[in-house]
């Protein structure tokens, strides 16, 4: 990263502003959620983990602040209460993620500030899935969709009713996700690219590969939700 683009990041990450939410889901139950939201953004990703995971997830934190520095809000929360996460039927029921992912949709759109922005969804895992299902349910209201080492397969006939672009970002060593993403691909009927990050694995833990998928997803959450010109 060159020392010019490095101080604008560090400049963008200066004026963002972070709170923690409950989403209310249905009658007494709520989802824990981490909003942070530059100045000037105008799009804002709605991350989606996978199984196993939470709001929490180290990797996932750490792509949305590299987002937050080109100027995109991102919210990360629980798609399972803690109860229902030791039901391990629940952390693989994409139709029950996906409709957490839509009320997360339906929370933005009726907040003040947040209302405005153009939504992009982003999916780790099972969350591919999920946030797929979610935005071929909400094709008007999802501009963009990128997926990290997903199984967008898990979307089954959803796949085809896609119309935001979609990104799918696999590890080149991940070979069974490769080929699984393949086959993603081949239902999609929306635009879509497939980008593969030499040399790393499912989780994307090597050296400088969760860097690649930064620098990919931003670029297109840039493209099809919008950026400040001053983090771009």
């Amino acid at each position: 990263m060159h020392r010019t683009e490095k101080s604008r990041e560090m400049n963008a990450m200066e004026h963002v502003t972070t709170r923690s939410l409950r989403l209310p889901v249905s009658a007494g139950v709520e989802l824990e959620g981490d909003l942070s939201l530059p100045d000037g953004a105008r799009g804002l990703v709605i991350f989606a983990h996978g199984s196993g995971s939470s709001r929490l997830s180290p990797r996932n934190r750490f792509v949305a602040r590299g987002l937050n520095a080109k100027g995109l809000g991102t919210l990360l929360f629980d798609l399972l209460t803690p109860g229902e996460a030791a039901d391990r039927a629940n952390v693989f029921d994409i139709p029950l993620l996906g409709g957490r992912v839509e009320t997360a949709i339906r929370w933005v759109q009726a907040e003040a500030g947040l209302r405005e922005l153009n939504i992009g969804l982003f999916g780790a895992s099972t969350g591919a899935a999920a946030a797929l299902t979610a935005a071929a349910h909400m094709p008007d209201n999802v501009s963009a969709v990128v997926s990290r080492g997903g199984r967008p397969d898990l979307a089954g006939d959803a796949l085809a009713r896609v119309r935001a672009p979609v990104l799918l970002v696999v590890g080149g060593a991940d070979y069974v996700v490769i080929d699984l993403n393949k086959a993603a691909q081949a239902r999609l009927t929306c635009i879509s690219q497939l980008e593969i990050v030499p040399g790393a694995t499912h989780l994307f833990e090597e050296p400088g590969t969760l860097e690649q998928v930064i620098e990919r997803s931003s670029d297109w959450f840039c493209t099809h939700l919008g950026c400040p010109a001053s983090a771009a």
